[in-house]
């Protein structure tokens, strides 16, 4: 009966602990199923399982190992003080004891290896499916996987060891107190027992004889802990490969030379201490057990000491001799850590020879120069094409489109729907306003005679002036605004787009979403938090939940282990509407390499384009860089997850462009580590800068512009990503930066470099001499006058041949919160020529002449030679915008040139109208 009793309080106790787990992990439990499902619905489910998988691997073992590491070590405590204490137990019998020593052991394993699993499976899986580099490191000749895979779990695992240790130590004192409590030794002194308590009161004049009974385990803690310091120490060796000591980033002269050495003699007296502490125990001598911890800090100061000796009067006298080596390391070591090791440098003469002929033969160049800038276009799609108050313009992306058969420079965004600007009840949140609808899309070198952006497609439903490119599947379901869930196929039918005085209404046809049968509805009822899931009679067994719209969450709850861009951009393909993110693999374990913004960073490959479906949700992860070992190895832990780029549709293909995020860092790393000789780069001699310039009219760092545009020795057009700079802290221009998108070019790194012999004006220097000409600064002013303000676009670079031509579209907007920005006029400068016209195409023509058209010879009566008519009627429009240009300079004497000029073309054309 007795064990009957036991039986079922042990059953009741089990039973409650089942139901506080239950109540406690439920939320957990119910965001496990459902993800499952999400993960499944996108055919990821291995994605999914390999953590879950891969944490109870480790996760068993590690609580197995622990709890009977921990129960057995606890038993010997209890052991080594029932030797010592020879009292009777009060209160609690040894079978408790034992049981107790159980329960902590459990509880305590569970915690650790809750916490290791959690941190430690994403480092596990990396160790084990590591990928080699094929390059050695400077120092100890490690291949860099070591550094990159394997280093970082080694330490995370020391860390862990060593928080096991503290661990111990924490349980090691509170199972000697339930030890005392129960079983009181002598140095409780009865004579000082409370009265109203019974309990004894410790003697302190007898502490040392609780020292003495876990005399035996703090020797083992400590041995153990001596170890795990020495093992600390050689994995401090390699991270001096990430000293800032020195004057660049990685192991320095003084690390070498000192430190090094510190650390490898801190790693014999750490074991020596470990081996003294035993004898010191043995001996029970404490002096002798503390002198290798003595030895060890005097090591320690005495490192620190020598250290900034050496640095002082060794190094820093002779910096550039002693430094040099670890200088080329740094160097050597950036460039491939952000893959600059590769960039092509050309020379760019940036010669003042440009004609007419020139720019007729880079015509597709020309008719792709951007005069209208991404922010006003994002606010007049807003305004313009928003049409309804909840549709909004996320963001305005730049792309290329084939169109009438010539690679063309677009702006294209979607038209999502701001779910702040919807009515908050339920069904309108959930059920009714679904997705977004259609884009808008416009060159960007195309303005209407307002000055606005000329759409080629517009409009609801989508109204597309392309041939070739239309949209059958405008519905927006997921992207970058998408955050609620929505439920589709349910009894209310969706909004699709406002038609006239009423709505067009739609139903769901695409393959997203979990069905909301059966126990579903529950599920996600209590996931969402809201029970109108549960209740809505809207809702049937046809219903599906669509979840994690927002294109950015969705690729994070797929991929966290991967960096994602910013700015993810919409692509027309096949009449559907597709996303490309961008990401990134990154580390912060590249020796030797310079990290950039905050932190250690100091690895990245753009490795993956991920294409996600705007109305379906399918997400795929498209490898972009077969050669980094990063996302080879990811490629070994996910097999399931990433799929070759060359089974990317070639309509996606044509719109990869290379990321501007991953392009900003490289030129900023770039403006530095283009030295490549040592003693000029520690001297800083050729420091570079990203050139500035004046948008609207602010000072500003220049951004990098898409262009399409031939470069030099090209033979057609193609899509790039370019920077200007100049030297530090001065205004002409000394290269230009360029990334290649487009076929088998994508990826290449281009630096044109301007001849050092001549000085060849860069941004500022232009913005200067526009604020300098008395033509725009006069327009300017009486702009401002007329309850308007005149604002400055991006300063655009463009190489042509051998020579730069730099292009600025100036905007005018009225003084009031409704107004657009129009594209006014557009300055083009060349040399010390600027042209201030309406139109990109007169300020051309006003500084190279008029458009070439073939000859027209008309023989003339009485003439021994035929006059040339069209020729000279050119001749004459060129003579006379040359003459307008020389008159705003102040130039007199060469407006009186060109005057007499064309007061004689133009006799000669009224001499052969007589004649005719």
């Amino acid at each position: 009966m007795k064990n009957l009793r036991k039986a079922r309080g042990a059953f009741v106790s089990l039973g409650v602990m089942a139901i506080l787990f239950a109540l406690t992990s439920f939320t957990t439990i119910i965001n496990f199923i459902t993800d499952y499902q999400w993960f499944q619905e996108l055919g990821y489910e291995q994605v999914f399982l390999t953590k879950l998988m891969t944490q109870l691997k480790i996760g068993i073992p590690i609580f197995v190992v622990l709890t009977l590491l921990i129960y057995f070590y606890l038993r010997s405590i209890k052991k080594s003080y029932n030797k010592k204490i020879h009292t009777a137990y009060v209160g609690l019998s040894e079978k408790k004891i034992n049981q107790i020593a159980l329960g902590i052991s459990a509880i305590v394993s569970f915690l650790a290896s809750v916490t290791v699993c959690s941190n430690l499976w994403f480092e596990v899986l990396k160790f084990f499916n590591t990928t080699k580099f094929n390059i050695m490191d400077p120092l100890f000749k490690k291949d860099l996987s070591f550094y990159m895979f394997q280093l970082p779990f080694i330490e995370q695992v020391y860390y862990s060891l060593i928080s096991f240790i503290v661990l111990l130590v924490i349980i090691t004192v509170v199972f000697y107190l339930i030890m005392m409590s129960v079983k009181r030794p002598k140095l409780f002194d009865v004579n000082h027992e409370n009265p109203e308590t019974g309990r004894a009161k410790l003697n302190a004049e007898n502490g040392k004889q609780l020292l003495n009974i876990a005399f035996g385990q703090l020797t083992t803690l400590g041995v153990i802990f001596f170890i795990l310091l020495g093992l600390g120490y050689v994995l401090k060796t390699y991270n001096l490969l990430y000293s800032t000591r020195g004057v660049a980033y990685g192991a320095s002269f003084t690390d070498i030379h000192v430190t090094l050495w510190v650390y490898r003699a801190k790693i014999v007296f750490a074991f020596v201490s470990a081996v003294v502490l035993i004898m010191g125990a043995k001996a029970r001598k404490l002096r002798l057990a503390l002198a290798g911890p003595v030895i060890m800090i005097v090591v320690s100061i005495l490192g620190n000491v020598a250290a900034l000796g050496v640095q002082n009067f060794i190094v820093t006298p002779d910096e550039i001799s002693k430094e040099s080596k670890y200088l080329d390391y740094n160097i050597k070591y950036t460039k491939m850590a952000y893959g600059l090791d590769q960039i092509e440098e050309k020379n760019f003469s940036a010669e003042r020879n440009l004609t007419r002929a020139d720019l007729d033969k880079n015509k597709e160049t020309i008719k792709n120069i951007r005069i209208n800038d991404y922010r006003p276009t994002k606010q007049f799609y807003n305004q313009i094409q928003g049409i309804r108050q909840y549709y909004q313009f996320h963001d305005v992306d730049i792309d290329r489109y084939t169109i009438d058969g010539q690679l063309t420079q677009v702006f294209l965004s979607g038209r999502e729907i701001n779910e702040d600007k919807i009515k908050e009840q339920w069904i309108n949140q959930h059920l009714k306003y679904t997705h977004g609808y259609g884009v808008a899309l416009s060159p960007v070198n195309a303005i209407t005679s307002q000055g606005q952006p000329d759409l080629f497609i517009k409009d609801i439903p989508p109204k597309s002036n392309i041939k070739g490119i239309g949209i059958k599947y405008p519905q927006i379901y997921f992207g970058e605004l998408t955050n609620n869930y929505v439920v589709t196929n349910t009894d209310e039918k969706e909004f699709d787009y406002p038609s006239g005085d009423s709505n067009a209404e739609t139903l769901y046809e695409g393959k997203a979403g979990i069905k909301l049968g059966g126990i579903n509805k529950l599920l996600y009822a209590i996931k969402e938090g809201n029970l109108k899931l549960l209740i809505s009679g809207n809702i049937n067994k046809d219903s599906k939940i669509l979840i994690y719209r927002n294109i950015k969450e969705r690729v994070q709850k797929i991929a966290p282990f991967i960096e994602y861009d910013d700015d993810p951009y919409l692509v027309i393909d096949e009449g559907k509407l597709y996303w490309i993110l961008d990401g990134y693999t990154i580390s912060s374990n590249y020796p030797y390499a310079e990290p950039f913004g905050e932190g250690r960073t100091n690895y990245i490959r753009n490795s993956v384009k991920v294409v996600i479906d705007a109305y379906n949700g399918g997400t795929t992860y498209y490898v972009a860089d077969e050669k980094d070992p990063v996302i080879k190895t990811m490629k070994k832990i996910f097999p399931q997850l990433f799929t070759s780029m060359d089974k990317m549709p070639d309509g996606m293909k044509n719109h990869v462009r290379y990321p501007q995020a991953l392009f900003d860092i490289q030129a900023n790393v770039y403006k530095v580590y283009h030295m490549a000789d040592t003693e000029v780069f520690y001297q800083q001699e050729d420091l570079w800068d990203i050139a500035n310039e004046i948008y609207e009219r602010e000072t500003q760092v220049m951004e990098s512009n898409y262009f399409v545009m031939r470069l030099p020795d090209e033979k057609k057009e193609e899509f790039l990503l370019t920077i200007p700079y100049t030297p530090k802290n001065k205004p002409n221009m000394t290269a230009i930066l360029m990334a290649r998108n487009d076929g088998k070019n994508y990826g290449k790194l281009v630096i044109y470099k301007m001849p050092k012999q001549k000085n060849v004006y860069g941004p500022m220097q232009i913005e200067s001499k526009i604020d300098q000409d008395t033509t725009i600064s006069k327009e300017f002013s009486l702009w401002g006058q007329k309850g308007s303000t005149y604002m400055r676009g991006n300063l655009l670079t463009i190489p042509i041949e051998n020579s730069l031509l730099y292009i600025e579209p100036i905007y005018l907007k009225a003084d009031n919160e409704n107004s657009l920005p129009e594209v006014k006029r557009v300055v083009v400068a060349y040399g010390d020529k600027i042209a201030y016209e309406e139109t990109l195409e007169k300020a051309l023509d006003n500084l190279f002449g008029g458009v070439q058209k073939p000859e027209v010879i008309i023989p003339q009566e009485g003439v021994s030679e035929p006059i040339n008519a069209k020729g000279m009627i050119q001749r004459a429009n060129q003579l006379f915008n040359q003459a307008q240009m020389a008159q705003r300079n102040g130039k007199w004497a060469d407006y009186g040139k060109y005057i007499g000029e064309l007061k004689t073309v133009l006799e000669k054309l009224n001499q052969f109208q007589n004649i005719k």
